[in-house]
């Protein structure tokens, strides 16, 4: 299986994804993968980024979450420093709720320090496609349990943030009066 990447990280010795804590209306969360989204020709996934969203929040379909495994397997970040100091809850990622957390969360495992955020952030594993179907195709950790926390406690950062309203990819095409014929 080929994937089409931009040349520039092909020469790089260590890629960072550096993405704010927040809640997403179409994936649940957006966290250190789904930040790579942005990394990827629109030719090769998608003309508009909205269109990858389509079926971000639907676990029973891998979506989103197949685009951003794809990304991650080919272009793993080496470093992934999700930047909680002020996050969103509730409809991001632009119309969610800035929430104080003064929390940052760094690890060398993608899925393990999106799982770690997504805890902290009240989420189950469960909750989150791309978790779902990373867990699926093999990746580690399967559980915030196997992962090794070093400073605070996890029970003493946990917060309760409000849920994203999950929209459906049909929805969102009826709003711009999108109509199958």
């Amino acid at each position: 299986d080929k994937i089409t990447v931009h040349k520039s990280l092909i020469d790089i010795d260590l890629l960072c994804s550096v993405p704010m804590m927040k809640t997403h209306v179409l994936a649940t969360v957006t966290l250190g993968m789904k930040n790579l989204i942005g990394l990827y020709p629109g030719s090769v996934y998608c003309s508009v980024r909205s269109c990858l969203h389509n079926t971000a929040s639907e676990n029973e379909s891998p979506g989103v979450a197949f685009e951003i495994l794809d990304m991650v397997k080919a272009c793993t970040p080496g470093l992934v420093v999700i930047d909680g100091s002020t996050a969103m809850e509730g409809n991001g990622p632009s119309d969610g709720d800035l929430v104080k957390t003064d929390i940052i969360i760094a690890g060398t495992n993608p899925l393990a320090t999106d799982m770690v955020a997504a805890h902290i952030m009240g989420f189950d594993k469960t909750e989150v496609p791309t978790f779902t179907w990373a867990i699926k195709s093999g990746m580690r950790p399967s559980t915030v349990n196997e992962i090794e926390i070093r400073g605070e406690r996890l029970g003493n950062v946990q917060q309760k943030f409000k849920k994203p309203e999950i929209v459906r990819w049909t929805d969102i095409k009826s709003w711009f009066g999108v109509k199958e014929i």
